[in-house]
């Protein structure tokens, strides 16, 4: 079995910064690719980014130019930098990750961005 553990969540004003992190552990041959995604009240869940084992690295639009995700294969991790948060940013940041033989989720992170 495979647990994802986001942290870094929280509340942050308009501008703001945060950084989150997931940590992947269990019965771990190989991580292919990590990704985030967020669900904000009343809408489905969407991608955000995503990064393959090799370091290619994809955006959603709403994101580019703000947010980074990046990725330790040594520690199983994956990160994302969110710089110049804005309220639609606002949402549960769930991590993503894609193993050879199935997808995991973590439990989710709060990320509200407010004044």
């Amino acid at each position: 079995q495979v647990q994802l553990v986001e942290s870094g969540g929280g509340l942050v004003q308009p501008g703001g910064s945060l950084r989150l992190s997931c940590a992947a552990s269990g019965s771990i041959f190989r991580i292919d690719a990590m990704a985030w995604y967020r669900q904000a009240p009343g809408k489905q869940r969407e991608l955000v980014a995503s990064i393959s084992s090799g370091g290619s690295r994809n955006y959603a639009d709403a994101v580019k130019g703000r947010f980074t995700i990046s990725r330790d294969n040594a520690k199983n991790t994956v990160y994302l930098q969110m710089n110049s948060l804005k309220p639609g940013d606002t949402a549960v940041y769930y991590c993503n990750a894609k193993l050879p033989l199935a997808y995991y989720w973590g439990q989710g992170t709060q990320v509200t961005v407010s004044s």
